[in-house]
């Protein structure tokens, strides 16, 4: 039986997955094979000696600490773009928002609860209106930092809408790139597309090359009067810059998902409370994904949608034994257990290895399952940091 400790309220949808003859899981699992989790944080909670993985059903991993569970073996798996549509639907409202005053003549509506004759409430509302002209999308600029999962949908509902799309991301991938439309023109710079866009929408992930990306420096170049769009994390834009920068007369409204004290009472500030994967359909959506890359990893060492390993996968041979293990990327381990499994006359069926980083990973058929003996002479192989066999 393999054992999965939740942690949050995950999805049935997700749990399902999880076939119950040869799964134990709940929140109070003990000596657990995995992790799965929305927002637990897991910095300073104990590692138990038998977590294999973890997976955060979600984009973002700041709750996990990936760096620290590399080194033990542990396979940290995130989600993306199961939250993706939602969060593009998110930058939608957050756009309309910013343009039509949709808040402010909401509220002016509701301040007329005491006019109880519609013949005096229609033409209070007719002389009011004006005071809530707003700006069409159609015909403007959006800029799009970050063309992963979330800024290609984006891009794709901009042009949809009658938008003119600019991106930048310095790291593209070749998937990223098949999913991005030609009618996206790329920007060879972050300041080149702020000077550019009418709005501006960050899709990037939280880490150090890309904290305070959006700061005093960056936001010199920005065309008078944009908006900027946060629905990504917090840290990627400074929040003092943006303050100036909106005194300044330069950026014209911010809309972020992250509200903090200092972005509060401001009127060309719209911050939500972080709902930018509150839906049901997400929530599903990113359980279903987890749940499926936990079960192909337990049972089959494949892994898909890791943050600190390689993407890499094998089909089972007929009627062998799979042995997998990761090791420090270094030169020599890999013979080295080749060695070991020629000397105890183990025969390798089919084998892949993959790296990423100071990690590597590999998955290893062989014809006969190996005696405790040769697993205790890898495991002993120099920079061999876990090994298993399924």
């Amino acid at each position: 039986m393999y054992k999965v400790r939740t942690y949050n309220k995950i999805a049935l949808s997700g749990l399902d997955r999880f076939p119950r003859q040869a799964y134990e899981v709940g929140s109070d699992i003990a000596h657990p094979d995995a992790f799965l989790l929305r927002s637990q944080k897991l910095q300073g909670i104990e590692v138990p000696q038998s977590l294999l993985a973890v997976a955060r059903a979600g984009a973002g991993v700041n709750n996990v600490p990936v760096a620290e569970y590399g080194k033990l073996g542990i396979v940290v798996f995130n989600t993306p773009g199961a939250n993706a549509n939602a969060v593009k639907e998110l930058v939608m409202a957050g756009m309309l928002l910013s343009s039509r005053a949709i808040v402010d003549s909401m509220n002016f509506v509701q301040s007329l609860a005491d006019l109880k004759d519609p013949a005096e409430m229609s033409p209070r509302v007719e002389k009011e209106k004006s005071r809530f002209a707003g700006n069409e999308l159609k015909g403007k600029t959006l800029g799009i930092v970050g063309l992963g999962a979330i800024g290609s949908m984006v891009a794709e509902m901009a042009l949809a809408m009658g938008m003119k799309v600019v991106g930048f991301d310095p790291v593209l991938s070749i998937d990223a790139a098949w999913r991005l439309s030609n009618e996206v023109s790329r920007m060879e710079n972050l300041q080149s597309l702020l000077a550019r866009s009418d709005y501006v929408s960050m899709h990037v992930p939280a880490v150090d090359g890309t904290r305070h990306m959006i700061n005093n420096d960056t936001l010199a170049a920005i065309k008078p009067g944009a908006v900027l769009l946060n629905f990504a994390r917090d840290t990627i834009v400074d929040a003092a810059a943006v303050l100036e920068s909106l005194a300044a007369g330069k950026l014209g409204k911010y809309v972020c998902d992250f509200p903090e004290p200092s972005l509060l009472g401001n009127p060309q500030i719209i911050a939500l409370p972080h709902i930018g994967a509150s839906t049901e359909e997400s929530e599903e959506n990113c359980a279903v994904m987890a749940a499926n890359q936990l079960v192909d990893y337990l049972e089959n060492g494949n892994i898909e949608n890791s943050v600190n390993f390689p993407k890499i996968s094998m089909e089972r041979s007929p009627g062998t034994a799979r042995i997998i293990f990761s090791n420090d990327n270094v030169p020599g381990v890999l013979g080295q257990v080749l060695s070991v499994l020629a000397e105890n006359k183990v025969n390798v069926v089919d084998m892949v290895n993959k790296s990423r980083a100071e990690l590597a990973f590999n998955i290893v058929d062989v014809e006969t399952l190996p005696g405790d003996d040769v697993l205790r002479a890898i495991a002993k192989v120099e920079h061999v940091i876990r090994i298993r066999v399924i």
